[in-house]
């Protein structure tokens, strides 16, 4: 396992497609989460609010103790679909170019060898997510000394609840898109039929539970990406009219960490044993 580890390792830090994704997830959290906000409180130094929120309020929300809020707060969707897009690409990837038996055949076991890899995405994962808070940490310090603002910093043990929220709900998406990838033996459908679920079948099921069959929340509430938005509005704190799109309080925190926990287990689960029961080519 521990070779198979490191040879994944070396394999995600030389591959482009990793970080060409991680880039995209970083620039999406800096557009979203610093730069359209600033700009909408520098244009309005006339007005007082900025489309009808106070200026003050949008200003804080860029500042140091906003951080985790715009560290994390995309991770249920945007950079959700990424982390799928990962997994898949990482797993699919040695069934399309036909390595996987090539990989096989050198000694590690067919368990061991996806061990490895799954091992070596949730490292990679955890470099994405520290990577994003150090980004965003810098433009809050930067946006908080331009305005002469005060830098109040969370408290650490907020930082790490919200670092390792955001880093299992990436984990759980990654890790769905890597038992696409096994199921489907290719990289193309799986990345497809996951960021399609993700940015438009959960987001449209909810839309329909809620305005015409309440009854059927229970169904909605067990999905993942419902239950990874929960997480995040969870470990952040942040209001509902402040939360980005997929982040909202449908259940408590404790439920959507165990859930999200579930799905996470349940998709390792399903990848192991369809890859050690089923003909690799």
């Amino acid at each position: 396992m521990l070779g198979s580890y490191r040879a994944e390792l070396l394999k995600l830090r030389k591959r482009s497609a990793v970080w060409v994704l991680f880039g995209a997830g970083l620039v999406l959290s800096l557009i979203f989460g610093y730069l359209l906000p600033y700009l909408g409180y520098v244009s309005g130094d006339d007005n007082p609010q900025t489309n009808g929120v106070p200026r003050a309020e949008v200003l804080r929300g860029v500042l140091p103790e906003r951080v985790m809020d715009n560290t994390i707060g995309g991770f249920p969707v945007f950079a959700g679909a990424l982390a799928l897009v990962l997994g898949a690409i990482v797993v699919g990837g040695e069934y399309t170019w036909g390595t996987l038996k090539t990989i096989l055949t050198q000694r590690p076991g067919r368990g061991t060898l996806l061990g490895g890899q799954l091992l070596g995405l949730l490292t990679m994962l955890a470099v994405w997510v520290l990577g994003i808070f150090a980004a965003c940490a810098l433009c809050s310090i930067g946006i908080a000394a331009a305005e002469n603002a005060p830098m109040d910093w969370p408290s650490a043990g907020a930082l790490l609840k919200g670092l390792g929220g955001g880093w299992l709900v990436l984990s759980s998406w990654c890790l769905a898109g890597a038992l696409l990838a096994v199921a489907f033996r290719n990289v193309a459908l799986p990345i497809g039929l996951g960021v399609v679920w993700i940015l438009g079948i959960e987001t449209l099921l909810a839309g329909v539970v809620n305005s015409l069959l309440p009854d059927l929340h229970v169904l909605s509430d067990a999905l993942p990406g419902t239950n990874a938005g929960a997480l995040v509005f969870s470990v952040t704190g942040m209001s509902s009219a402040d939360a980005p799109p997929g982040v909202r309080d449908a259940v408590s925190g404790d439920r959507a960490l165990l859930t999200v926990l579930g799905y996470a287990a349940v998709f390792v689960v399903l990848a192991v044993v369809t890859t050690r029961r089923r003909d690799v080519s």
